[in-house]
Protein backbone atom coordinates (compact mmCIF):
# COMPACT_ATOMS: atom_id res chain seq x y z
CA UNK A 1 0.00 0.00 0.00
CA UNK A 2 1.32 3.24 -0.79
CA UNK A 3 -0.20 6.96 0.97
CA UNK A 4 0.58 10.32 0.82
CA UNK A 5 0.29 12.26 3.95
CA UNK A 6 -0.12 15.63 4.37
CA UNK A 7 -1.02 17.69 7.77
CA UNK A 8 -0.67 20.92 9.97
CA UNK A 9 1.04 20.72 13.25
CA UNK A 10 -0.46 22.63 16.12
CA UNK A 11 1.57 22.74 19.26
CA UNK A 12 1.58 20.14 21.35
CA UNK A 13 -1.62 18.68 20.21
CA UNK A 14 -0.28 17.13 17.46
CA UNK A 15 2.95 15.33 17.88
CA UNK A 16 1.35 11.89 19.44
CA UNK A 17 -0.91 11.70 16.49
CA UNK A 18 1.25 12.06 14.23
CA UNK A 19 4.14 9.87 16.36
CA UNK A 20 1.49 6.90 16.26
CA UNK A 21 0.95 7.24 12.60
CA UNK A 22 4.62 6.87 11.47
CA UNK A 23 4.74 4.23 13.51
CA UNK A 24 1.99 2.26 12.62
CA UNK A 25 2.35 2.48 9.12
CA UNK A 26 5.95 1.50 9.58
CA UNK A 27 5.06 -1.21 11.34
CA UNK A 28 2.86 -2.34 8.33
CA UNK A 29 5.03 -1.73 5.42
CA UNK A 30 3.11 0.73 3.85
CA UNK A 31 4.99 3.51 1.42
CA UNK A 32 4.95 6.45 2.78
CA UNK A 33 5.34 9.81 0.89
CA UNK A 34 5.45 13.14 2.65
CA UNK A 35 4.26 16.77 1.51
CA UNK A 36 7.68 18.57 1.47
CA UNK A 37 7.06 21.02 3.73
CA UNK A 38 5.53 19.00 6.15
CA UNK A 39 7.95 16.31 6.55
CA UNK A 40 10.29 19.28 7.13
CA UNK A 41 8.58 20.41 10.14
CA UNK A 42 8.29 17.29 11.16
CA UNK A 43 12.51 16.86 11.25
CA UNK A 44 12.58 20.24 12.22
CA UNK A 45 10.41 19.60 15.45
CA UNK A 46 12.51 15.73 15.67
CA UNK A 47 9.23 13.80 15.45
CA UNK A 48 10.73 11.90 13.16
CA UNK A 49 14.04 11.03 11.72
CA UNK A 50 13.72 8.70 9.02
CA UNK A 51 14.18 9.71 5.62
CA UNK A 52 11.11 9.71 3.21
CA UNK A 53 9.77 10.34 -0.06
CA UNK A 54 8.43 13.21 -1.10
CA UNK A 55 6.09 15.52 -3.00
CA UNK A 56 6.22 19.17 -3.98
CA UNK A 57 3.46 19.64 -6.42
CA UNK A 58 -0.16 17.80 -7.25
CA UNK A 59 1.49 16.33 -10.36
CA UNK A 60 3.18 13.96 -8.70
CA UNK A 61 0.40 12.75 -6.73
CA UNK A 62 -0.72 9.69 -9.67
CA UNK A 63 -2.86 6.45 -9.80
CA UNK A 64 0.27 4.92 -7.53
CA UNK A 65 -1.37 6.45 -4.62
CA UNK A 66 -4.19 4.50 -2.87
CA UNK A 67 -4.53 6.80 -1.06
CA UNK A 68 -3.96 10.74 0.77
CA UNK A 69 -3.88 10.93 4.68
CA UNK A 70 -4.79 14.11 6.00
CA UNK A 71 -3.65 15.25 9.46
CA UNK A 72 -5.31 18.14 10.82
CA UNK A 73 -8.86 19.68 10.75
CA UNK A 74 -11.84 20.07 8.04
CA UNK A 75 -9.66 23.11 6.71
CA UNK A 76 -6.74 20.71 6.20
CA UNK A 77 -8.63 18.82 4.23
CA UNK A 78 -9.74 21.32 2.10
CA UNK A 79 -6.07 21.96 0.87
CA UNK A 80 -5.54 18.48 0.73
CA UNK A 81 -7.74 18.87 -2.40
CA UNK A 82 -5.91 21.31 -4.36
CA UNK A 83 -2.83 18.71 -4.08
CA UNK A 84 -5.46 15.68 -5.35
CA UNK A 85 -7.17 17.59 -7.86
CA UNK A 86 -8.92 15.49 -10.29
CA UNK A 87 -6.32 12.29 -9.84
CA UNK A 88 -9.30 10.52 -8.09
CA UNK A 89 -6.81 9.65 -5.02
CA UNK A 90 -9.50 9.20 -1.81
CA UNK A 91 -8.57 11.41 0.96
CA UNK A 92 -8.95 9.94 4.54
CA UNK A 93 -9.16 12.72 6.93
CA UNK A 94 -7.55 12.11 11.29
CA UNK A 95 -9.33 14.79 13.20
CA UNK A 96 -6.25 16.86 15.19
CA UNK A 97 -8.62 19.86 15.20
CA UNK A 98 -11.87 20.73 16.99
CA UNK A 99 -15.36 20.21 15.44
CA UNK A 100 -13.89 17.96 12.09
CA UNK A 101 -16.95 17.16 10.18
CA UNK A 102 -14.50 15.65 7.45
CA UNK A 103 -11.88 15.05 9.46
CA UNK A 104 -13.76 12.06 10.86
CA UNK A 105 -10.54 9.56 12.26
CA UNK A 106 -10.92 10.34 16.09
CA UNK A 107 -7.63 11.21 17.57
CA UNK A 108 -8.50 8.81 20.60
CA UNK A 109 -8.35 5.69 18.09
CA UNK A 110 -6.52 6.10 15.50
CA UNK A 111 -4.95 2.60 15.15
CA UNK A 112 -7.94 1.09 15.26
CA UNK A 113 -8.98 2.72 12.08
CA UNK A 114 -5.88 2.61 10.38
CA UNK A 115 -6.05 -1.25 10.57
CA UNK A 116 -9.08 -1.31 8.67
CA UNK A 117 -7.91 1.48 6.26
CA UNK A 118 -4.65 -1.56 6.09
CA UNK A 119 -7.06 -4.18 5.26
CA UNK A 120 -9.30 -2.24 2.96
CA UNK A 121 -12.70 -1.92 4.84
CA UNK A 122 -13.90 1.26 3.85
CA UNK A 123 -16.14 3.01 1.64
CA UNK A 124 -15.85 5.81 -0.72
CA UNK A 125 -18.17 9.06 -0.53
CA UNK A 126 -17.71 11.01 -3.26
CA UNK A 127 -18.26 14.73 -3.12
CA UNK A 128 -19.67 17.14 -5.74
CA UNK A 129 -17.47 20.43 -6.14
CA UNK A 130 -18.01 24.01 -7.01
CA UNK A 131 -16.17 25.65 -10.45
CA UNK A 132 -15.86 29.39 -10.67
CA UNK A 133 -15.21 31.50 -13.78
CA UNK A 134 -14.77 35.34 -13.48
CA UNK A 135 -15.13 37.54 -16.53
CA UNK A 136 -13.20 38.99 -16.82
CA UNK A 137 -10.86 36.98 -15.94
CA UNK A 138 -8.98 37.03 -12.75
CA UNK A 139 -5.15 35.15 -12.91
CA UNK A 140 -5.51 34.61 -9.04
CA UNK A 141 -8.38 31.71 -9.54
CA UNK A 142 -7.36 30.67 -13.04
CA UNK A 143 -5.44 27.62 -12.04
CA UNK A 144 -7.24 26.58 -8.71
CA UNK A 145 -10.99 27.66 -9.49
CA UNK A 146 -12.73 24.90 -7.60
CA UNK A 147 -14.34 24.62 -4.01
CA UNK A 148 -15.49 21.58 -1.93
CA UNK A 149 -17.12 23.62 0.76
CA UNK A 150 -18.22 26.65 -0.54
CA UNK A 151 -17.43 29.80 -3.08
CA UNK A 152 -18.71 32.69 -1.08
CA UNK A 153 -18.74 36.80 -2.30
CA UNK A 154 -18.88 39.01 0.60
CA UNK A 155 -18.26 42.88 0.89
CA UNK A 156 -14.79 44.36 1.39
CA UNK A 157 -13.38 47.75 3.16
CA UNK A 158 -16.50 48.67 4.21
CA UNK A 159 -19.49 48.09 6.74
CA UNK A 160 -21.66 48.70 3.62
CA UNK A 161 -24.02 46.15 2.20
CA UNK A 162 -23.50 45.19 -1.60
CA UNK A 163 -25.95 43.78 -4.01
CA UNK A 164 -25.59 40.66 -5.31
CA UNK A 165 -27.72 39.90 -8.62
CA UNK A 166 -28.09 36.20 -9.14
CA UNK A 167 -29.46 34.67 -11.72
CA UNK A 168 -29.99 30.76 -12.18
CA UNK A 169 -29.34 29.29 -15.87
CA UNK A 170 -30.20 32.51 -17.11
CA UNK A 171 -33.01 33.20 -15.05
CA UNK A 172 -32.95 35.93 -13.25
CA UNK A 173 -33.18 34.69 -9.40
CA UNK A 174 -32.96 37.56 -6.44
CA UNK A 175 -30.60 40.93 -5.65
CA UNK A 176 -29.57 40.24 -2.47
CA UNK A 177 -28.91 43.24 -0.51
CA UNK A 178 -26.64 41.62 2.01
CA UNK A 179 -23.26 41.49 3.98
CA UNK A 180 -22.38 38.66 1.13
CA UNK A 181 -24.03 35.37 -0.48
CA UNK A 182 -22.72 31.37 0.36
CA UNK A 183 -22.37 29.07 -2.58
CA UNK A 184 -22.36 25.47 -0.72
CA UNK A 185 -21.94 21.93 -1.59
CA UNK A 186 -23.76 19.43 0.09
CA UNK A 187 -20.44 18.56 2.08
CA UNK A 188 -20.10 22.88 2.54
CA UNK A 189 -23.92 22.77 4.39
CA UNK A 190 -22.35 22.03 7.72
CA UNK A 191 -19.68 24.97 7.70
CA UNK A 192 -20.66 28.46 6.60
CA UNK A 193 -23.64 28.02 4.99
CA UNK A 194 -25.15 26.50 8.40
CA UNK A 195 -23.54 29.34 10.62
CA UNK A 196 -25.26 31.53 8.40
CA UNK A 197 -28.99 29.89 9.00
CA UNK A 198 -28.91 27.19 5.80
CA UNK A 199 -29.88 23.57 6.02
CA UNK A 200 -27.80 20.41 6.09
CA UNK A 201 -27.87 18.18 3.21
CA UNK A 202 -26.65 14.70 3.08
CA UNK A 203 -23.66 14.06 0.78
CA UNK A 204 -24.49 12.07 -1.44
CA UNK A 205 -27.83 14.86 -2.49
CA UNK A 206 -27.70 16.29 -5.89
CA UNK A 207 -28.14 19.80 -4.66
CA UNK A 208 -26.27 23.56 -3.98
CA UNK A 209 -27.47 25.68 -1.10
CA UNK A 210 -27.76 29.64 -1.66
CA UNK A 211 -27.52 31.04 1.68
CA UNK A 212 -27.06 34.91 2.22
CA UNK A 213 -25.45 36.40 5.12
CA UNK A 214 -27.11 38.83 6.85
CA UNK A 215 -29.61 40.05 4.33
CA UNK A 216 -31.28 43.56 4.79
CA UNK A 217 -34.66 41.75 2.64
CA UNK A 218 -35.49 39.63 5.51
CA UNK A 219 -37.56 37.54 3.23
CA UNK A 220 -34.46 36.37 1.30
CA UNK A 221 -34.22 32.83 2.71
CA UNK A 222 -31.56 30.00 2.40
CA UNK A 223 -32.39 28.15 -1.13
CA UNK A 224 -31.63 24.57 -2.46
CA UNK A 225 -31.09 24.41 -6.02
CA UNK A 226 -30.51 21.17 -8.52
CA UNK A 227 -26.70 20.94 -8.96
CA UNK A 228 -26.91 20.52 -12.38
CA UNK A 229 -27.95 24.70 -12.69
CA UNK A 230 -25.53 27.66 -13.50
CA UNK A 231 -25.36 30.80 -11.02
CA UNK A 232 -24.30 34.02 -12.59
CA UNK A 233 -23.52 36.90 -9.93
CA UNK A 234 -22.84 40.37 -10.65
CA UNK A 235 -22.35 42.56 -7.21
CA UNK A 236 -21.98 45.86 -7.02
CA UNK A 237 -21.53 48.19 -4.00
CA UNK A 238 -19.95 51.79 -2.66
CA UNK A 239 -16.05 50.03 -2.63
CA UNK A 240 -14.99 49.39 -5.99
CA UNK A 241 -13.68 45.85 -5.15
CA UNK A 242 -15.31 42.83 -3.18
CA UNK A 243 -13.81 39.72 -2.02
CA UNK A 244 -14.59 36.11 -3.43
CA UNK A 245 -12.99 32.88 -1.15
CA UNK A 246 -13.01 29.78 -2.75
CA UNK A 247 -12.82 27.30 0.92
CA UNK A 248 -9.67 28.94 2.98
CA UNK A 249 -8.85 30.93 -0.48
CA UNK A 250 -9.51 34.24 -1.38
CA UNK A 251 -8.90 37.07 -3.20
CA UNK A 252 -10.22 40.44 -4.53
CA UNK A 253 -12.67 40.97 -7.86
CA UNK A 254 -13.77 44.31 -9.14
CA UNK A 255 -16.98 45.62 -8.72
CA UNK A 256 -19.47 44.89 -12.17
CA UNK A 257 -17.47 41.44 -12.83
CA UNK A 258 -19.69 38.84 -13.68
CA UNK A 259 -19.03 35.16 -12.27
CA UNK A 260 -19.69 31.77 -13.32
CA UNK A 261 -20.46 29.34 -10.70
CA UNK A 262 -21.17 25.41 -11.68
CA UNK A 263 -20.48 22.10 -10.94
CA UNK A 264 -17.19 20.47 -11.77
CA UNK A 265 -16.61 17.69 -13.77
CA UNK A 266 -15.04 15.76 -10.89
CA UNK A 267 -15.87 14.72 -7.52
CA UNK A 268 -13.16 14.29 -4.53
CA UNK A 269 -13.51 10.86 -3.20
CA UNK A 270 -13.57 10.69 1.01
CA UNK A 271 -12.39 7.63 2.43
CA UNK A 272 -15.88 6.50 5.01
CA UNK A 273 -15.48 4.25 7.51
CA UNK A 274 -18.45 2.40 9.33
CA UNK A 275 -18.08 3.29 12.47
CA UNK A 276 -17.95 7.05 11.12
CA UNK A 277 -20.47 7.53 9.06
CA UNK A 278 -21.95 11.19 8.29
CA UNK A 279 -25.05 10.71 10.42
CA UNK A 280 -23.13 9.52 13.65
CA UNK A 281 -20.22 12.72 12.85
CA UNK A 282 -23.93 14.60 13.00
CA UNK A 283 -25.03 13.42 15.90
CA UNK A 284 -21.58 13.78 17.93
CA UNK A 285 -20.69 16.66 16.59
CA UNK A 286 -24.22 18.39 17.11
CA UNK A 287 -24.75 16.86 20.24
CA UNK A 288 -28.01 15.50 19.09
CA UNK A 289 -30.27 13.23 21.24
CA UNK A 290 -28.12 14.65 24.23
CA UNK A 291 -31.06 16.60 25.77
CA UNK A 292 -31.58 14.87 29.60
CA UNK A 293 -35.22 14.55 28.16
CA UNK A 294 -34.45 11.90 25.73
Amino acid sequence: MKIAIYGQYYQNSTEPIIRDIFVFFNQNQVELVIEAEFLQLLYDKEIVKKPYKTFSTHHELDASFDMLLSIGGDGTILRATTWVRDSGIPILGVNAGRLGFLATVPKDDIESFLQLVIEKKYSISQRSLLSLECFPENPDIKQLNFAMNEITVSRKDTTSMITIDTSLDNEHLNSYWADGLIIATPTGSTGYSLSCGGPILTPDVRSFVITPIAPHNLNARPLVIPDDREIRLKVSGREEYYLVSLDSRITSIKNDSELVIKKTPFKINMVEISEETFFKTLRGKLLWGEDKRN
